[in-house]
């Protein structure tokens, strides 16, 4: 697992790297789910951290599945269509579900081409940041597959309904200014400024109460399917128990002081 994923810790932040360069950063090995599901509950569970920085070595951030496994049927894409059906759900689907449900703040720092699975897995961070050399694009039917790990679900609710079908039904791969026009991602900034950028955003993540901020996305995840109601009293509960915290009342003595509030998860 150690050679898919690398974690770098800086403070509150952690960077964690999609480690295939060689390969543009395939996915979809067999274990690759699992090391996503290893690291995003380690990492959710320090205490210390607020937020994560998903990125891929080299020039790409990924290519998306494994195209020689595919070929030659072999691994998650080898068997039966039963064997490949659990090769989806019991091995990929963990690796986009795992991003999903991760409760820390997480930003994409696309550094190249996010193509089908990998375009997929830029689009389960809460925030994606560009370089100039950024494409991304969803690639399925070119190979005669669907969008299989999501993208169908989180794609239109990004770009909206027409965009996604323009994308999932042309293949067209897409560059760093259609990504900002379309709303795919919300800053393009030169190559060489790309992980600056993304560790200036994540410090003002950092900089936030650690509950609340993890409140906050749990609130934004379920917006995705809940309605109305549904969400506003689920923030009345969340709002109620921030209350009685001390972060809270270190906020508003911060304000009322004209100082830098001291956020310590408590």
């Amino acid at each position: 697992m150690q050679d898919l994923l690398t974690v770098e810790k800086r403070g509150k932040i952690a960077i964690i790297t999609i480690n295939r360069p060689d390969q543009l950063n395939p996915l979809g090995k067999a274990g690759d789910g699992d090391a996503f599901v290893e690291v995003t509950k380690e990492l959710a569970a320090d205490k210390e951290l607020r937020c994560c920085i998903l990125t891929g070595a080299g020039r790409a951030f990924s290519a998306g599945g494994d195209l020689k496994a595919m070929k030659e049927r072999t691994g998650a894409f080898g068997g039966t269509p039963a064997e490949v059906k659990e090769g989806y759900t019991g091995n990929i689907h963990k690796i986009v579900n795992s991003l999903w449900n991760f409760e820390l703040p997480l930003i994409a720092a696309v550094n190249g081409p996010a193509v089908g699975l990998g375009c997929d897995v830029a689009c389960m961070a809460d925030m994606r940041i560009i370089a100039d050399s950024a494409r991304f694009g969803m690639s399925f039917l070119r190979i005669n597959l669907i969008p299989g790990d999501g993208g169908s679900w989180l794609m239109p609710r990004i770009v909206g309904l027409s965009r996604a079908s323009e994308m999932i039904f042309t293949g067209t791969m897409y560059d760093a200014d259609t990504a900002i026009e379309w709303g795919w991602a919300s800053q393009k900034v030169s190559n060489e400024a790309l992980m600056d950028a993304a560790m200036e955003l994540a410090e003002k993540v950092a900089a936030q109460p650690p509950m609340a901020l993890r409140a906050a996305k749990m609130l934004l995840r379920k917006a995705q399917n809940a309605d109305y109601a549904t969400i506003m009293e689920m923030s009345a509960s969340q709002q109620a128990l921030q209350h009685h915290t001390e972060d809270h009342i270190e906020g508003v003595t911060a304000l009322l002081e004209k100082r830098a509030p001291n956020f310590t998860g408590n």
